[in-house]
Order: structure tokens, then C-alpha cells, then sequence
């Protein structure tokens, strides 16, 4: 649950340097890109590990089957 957290709260402060950057803050863009990029890699590897449990869940059903 804190993991999911944590990909939320780097998933906000990508939106927030998105929307500096964007309103013409003077923002640096290689850290705008570093926290969307973090923010990204953070959720895919969320997913992949969602995935993997669903999987394994699956794997359980058919077994008791």
C-alpha cells in the first residue's frame, strides 16, 4: 500500500512540473523530464507486478480445479 503511495505522489509531482513548465515557470526542463520519466517507470513496474500476482492468482485456481 505505501508502494502504491509512492507511485501517486511521484505521478503528482510530474503533473506539477508538467503544469510549471508549461505556464512558463522557470522550470528546468531536465528535471521536468527526470520526474515525468520516474513517474512512468514507477507505475510500469506497478503494473508489472500486478500482473504477475493476478498470474500467480490464476495459477491457484486452476490448480484447485
Amino acid at each position: 500500500l505505501q508502494s502504491i503511495h509512492e507511485v501517486n505522489s511521484m505521478q503528482q509531482a510530474a503533473d506539477r512540473a508538467v503544469e510549471a513548465i508549461s505556464s512558463g515557470k522557470e522550470v528546468n526542463p531536465a528535471e521536468v523530464l527526470t520526474a515525468v520519466q520516474k513517474a512512468d517507470i514507477a507505475f510500469r513496474l506497478m503494473m508489472q507486478i500486478r500482473n504477475k500476482v493476478v498470474e500467480a492468482y490464476q495459477e491457484v485456481q486452476n490448480i484447485r480445479v
